[in-house]
């Protein structure tokens, strides 16, 4: 049967590829790589980059190009369905025309594709649709979330307390939860860190890991007009951005409120 690897390779840095996605590549008969057009070349140009490093021997590179999603659409959750499904499309053609019935194929995913990453979802679509078997392995990367932690020399966690993870789009819909005092926010195209009030800090990063890498931490009123400043020169210059950031609350000892205040529901105050 056919082996499919969906491989971790960190958020850029050739060094952050681990032991385990170096000999999984290594065994690897063909690498398939997705072009989403000239303005993300460098992306490829990445990828490309560690499979010449890493890969020594027979293995192939094979490139499609990547099916083009609706950023603008009313319905957010449809568009992302639809894109998924027409990405299906080419990963079960890539797979049955590129992959012998025993041949072993990698895909490379930003960071941790455990995460955040769309691969898995797909993969998972075409094995379900039933016209192309294949056993799927997960190798596990650094994702952005650590490497942003550890440019800003932080801890994601404070003792007892939870860490929320979210996206731009929520958070810019739903305000600082409640529940968390620690939010690490992605895919955020909307600076939806402008939510944050008072002594909230952020602790932001693009293209962590990376000889480009931007990094700016402190108040979060003090430093957004910066990192909007920042984002909009770094996306003009590279074509496209890779940022993410935790937001932290200038919480009590006590921790976060609950939604009906710091008593909770049902309980007195006082």
């Amino acid at each position: 049967m056919r082996t499919v690897s969906v491989i971790g390779i960190g958020s850029g840095n050739p060094d952050h590829v681990t032991v385990q996605a170096i000999n999984e590549l290594t065994a690897a008969d063909v690498v398939f790589m997705l072009d989403k057009g000239d303005d993300k070349e460098s992306l490829t140009d990445v990828r490309t980059q560690i499979c010449q490093r890493y890969i020594s021997g027979g293995c192939r590179i094979v490139t499609a190009a990547d099916a083009q999603r609706d950023r603008g659409a009313a319905r957010y959750a449809a568009a992302v369905d639809d894109w998924r499904a027409r990405r299906a499309d080419i990963y079960e053609r890539l797979l049955a025309s590129e992959l012998g019935e025993d041949g072993r194929g990698a895909f490379l995913a930003w960071g941790d594709p455990a995460l955040y990453d769309s691969t898995l979802h797909v993969l998972h679509e075409v094995m379900d649709r039933g016209a192309i078997s294949f056993e799927l392995r997960v190798i596990p990367g650094i994702s952005s979330v650590q490497a942003l932690a550890a440019s800003h020399q932080i801890s994601l966690t404070r003792t007892g307390r939870p860490l929320h993870i979210t996206t731009g789009r929520r958070l810019a819909a739903e305000g600082f939860p409640w529940h968390s005092d620690d939010v690490v926010v992605m895919l955020d195209a909307r600076s939806a860190f402008t939510v944050a009030a008072g002594d909230d800090e952020i602790y932001w990063g693009a293209y962590v890991g990376m000889p480009d890498e931007i990094t700016i931490a402190g108040r979060a009123a003090d430093v957004a007009q910066r990192i909007i400043d920042e984002r909009e020169a770094a996306r003009q210059r590279h074509g496209w951005i890779m940022d993410t950031y935790l937001l932290r609350r200038a919480a009590s000892p006590a921790g976060p409120a609950s939604p009906a205040g710091p008593a909770g529901p049902g309980e007195p105050a006082g």
